[in-house]
């Protein structure tokens, strides 16, 4: 798996529910009749997002993510000798 940065400085916009989600009777999953939960709005920088919902009349509340930790490992580190855990399939 690659775990890349790719659109991780984005704003996102997504909306509250407005409904519950419900549990369907027959295949219990969950399903809600809100189609706005299905909406995110992306934009460039926080001020953008923040235009956007006072235009619109949204309310709005901002989130900053906290920094990801990353460990750089390489695929021979799978084959080292003082590896931690024992390789096997």
């Amino acid at each position: 798996m690659q775990s890349g940065t790719a659109k991780t400085k984005e704003w996102v916009l997504e909306y509250e529910p407005e409904q519950p989600r419900q549990i369907e009777p027959l295949m219990g999953w969950t399903s809600s009749g809100d189609m706005r939960q299905q909406v995110q709005l992306r934009f460039e920088s926080p001020e953008e997002a923040i235009a956007y919902c006072e235009r619109h009349g949204i309310a709005y509340q901002l989130f900053k993510s906290k920094p990801v930790e990353r460990r750089g490992i390489s695929y021979a580190d799978n084959f080292a000798v003082n590896r931690r855990d024992p390789w096997t399939h």
